[in-house]
């Protein structure tokens, strides 16, 4: 990992990660109702159980994307697996009517091979970077391009230096 990204770590905590998640779903409710939720996995996948559950939605379904694949680097996206033809089905024309739903938006490549499957969704992300931003419709939390954000899901607990110390 490059320095950079070690002074410019983002860590969340899952108190802080819930309750951005709620964050959302209170942002989403005006933009609604949706017939179901894509979440893109797997960092979609925990705010869209907290989103289906503050707004009500039963219909969930993922789409499998690949693009980051040594921690460290964007690679190439890969969709391992597509939308499921039910829900495409019960949504309108171009995925009217459903809300895609990943934890953060950073280059957009990601969203952009959904956004190309469902051009009519709805996007949010909990967090945006950016080159990102203007592919997706909501979020909640941006962050500068170069920071790097430590998701509750990728840590464990430890000790933590003072930031005087200069270790982020």
């Amino acid at each position: 990992m490059s320095d950079d990204r070690q002074n410019k770590a983002f860590p969340v905590s899952w108190d802080q990660f819930h309750r951005d998640a709620r964050a959302l779903a209170w942002r989403l409710a005006a933009a609604g109702p949706f017939v179901g939720i894509v979440c893109i996995t797997r960092g979609g996948l925990v705010p869209a159980a907290i989103v289906a559950r503050e707004l009500g939605i039963r219909l969930i379904e993922s789409v499998c994307i690949a693009s980051y694949h040594d921690y460290k680097s964007q690679g190439e996206t890969e969709v391992i697996k597509p939308i499921a033809q039910v829900v495409l089905d019960a949504a309108g024309p171009g995925g009217q009517g459903l809300l895609v739903i990943d934890d953060l938006v950073d280059t957009g490549s990601t969203a952009k091979v959904v956004r190309a499957m469902l051009p009519n969704a709805h996007f949010a992300t909990v967090y945006a970077k950016p080159a990102g931003r203007p592919i997706i419709d909501t979020f909640i939390t941006e962050v500068s391009q170069d920071t790097w954000i430590y998701f509750p899901w990728d840590m464990g607990l430890s000790f933590q230096p003072p930031i005087r110390d200069g270790v982020a």
